[in-house]
């Protein structure tokens, strides 16, 4: 099996980025169809009015309703063909700019990325995770290629609830450990090859910037604030771990997370705050040695991240739905797979409650 990295063709960050979109755009087409979530329409709305304006281009905003499912991509795509678009811009959080990547794709456009917030590694990714009508994990959707373009204004950034930028650490804190895991195992990752040695080095060093700059980062975006700690965990989450997930691969802990979505309790998290969880499952799952789970668990405590069941919203610990949890986590095609060894969901529902006791005592 061959190695394969695969990545975005340009990555921009810095402040004050989002005032230089349509200068960024004008070479994939005249006419732009902008996907939107409608809270952050306001932040952009005027200078990307004015920018088209200044180069005589067409641009439509469009907003996104919420939910990245095939009614809502089905939906988009018909608006977007009508407008006659040449290429799709994502603005926002993470299921809208999956909604857009799939816009895109099912019209065979460009597309860029705008992340509003730095909660998720979605941006830099050659798929979109696809949920039911009622927020359930239903399917990954890979694409052929990673977007055209992510720009991330880091001014916005860092101005947005600090919760989602340390949700966004909880999402980027998996990528080293899942990377470690399917390299162990010698399974293909989402690239569809095996791991490169760069590949690896960037989910090494998104680990090592988490637990450097995460707890900086967090402060200075309590006060809006752009500091090189802020810049360094933007990247972390947005690009190192995009790049480290994608070309190195996925395991245990994103397959948790995908389980944990058939708990309602858990339905007001975001994603990374699921995906901490499940990397502390996912190191009792392994057996990883105790100063290793001490450290991720001791970070998650400083920035605020859940690392029990109750901090997560269950109150009371269901053992069916646990169960329930465990299999869908371990459903055919799912990424657990990936891990070194066979896993059932019997060992999946012990690890969750283990996890649980361990952070609890």
């Amino acid at each position: 099996m061959e190695k394969i990295l695969i990545s975005p063709s340009k990555y921009i960050q810095g402040k004050g980025a989002i005032h230089q979109v349509a200068r960024h755009v004008t070479g994939f087409g005249q006419r732009a169809f902008a996907i939107t979530d409608p809270m952050v329409l306001p932040l952009v709305e005027d200078s990307l009015a004015t920018q088209f304006a200044g180069l005589d281009m067409h641009l439509t905003l469009s907003p996104f309703h919420g939910q990245c499912s095939r009614n809502e991509i089905e939906r988009l795509v018909q608006v977007a063909k009508e407008d006659q678009a040449q290429v799709i811009i994502g603005i926002g959080g993470g299921k809208a700019l999956d909604t857009a990547k799939s816009v895109a794709y099912y019209l065979g456009l460009p597309v860029v990325i705008i992340p509003t917030i730095a909660s998720t590694d979605a941006p830099t990714s050659s798929l979109a995770v696809i949920y039911t009508e009622q927020g359930e994990f239903s399917e990954y959707l890979f694409f052929p290629a990673n977007p055209n373009m992510v720009l991330v204004d880091s001014e916005i950034v860092a101005k947005a609830p600090v919760r989602l930028l340390v949700a966004g650490m909880g999402d980027a804190l998996a990528t080293y450990f899942e990377a470690r895991a399917t390299i162990a195992s010698g399974k293909a990752t989402m690239a569809g090859g095996l791991a490169t040695k760069a590949a690896f080095a960037i989910a090494q060093t998104c680990y090592q910037t988490l637990l450097e700059d995460g707890y900086s980062a967090m402060m200075a975006g309590k006060q809006g604030l752009v500091t090189q700690a802020m810049e360094n965990i933007i990247e972390a989450n947005t690009y190192l771990s995009g790049i480290g997930f994608e070309s190195c691969g996925l395991a245990a802990a994103h397959a948790i997370h995908n389980g944990l979505t058939v708990l309602e309790e858990c339905h007001h998290l975001y994603h990374g705050e699921k995906v901490a969880f499940s990397t502390l499952v996912q190191l009792v799952l392994e057996n990883a040695p105790k100063e290793e789970f001490a450290q991720v668990l001791a970070f998650c405590r400083q920035v605020g991240l859940p690392t029990n069941l109750h901090e997560m919203g269950v109150t009371t610990i269901d053992l069916p739905q646990i169960m329930a949890v465990s299999e869908m986590a371990c459903a055919e095609g799912e990424t657990i797979h990936n891990m070194p060894f066979p896993v059932s969901a019997d060992q999946v529902y012990a690890a969750i409650l283990t996890t649980h006791a361990l952070t609890t005592a």
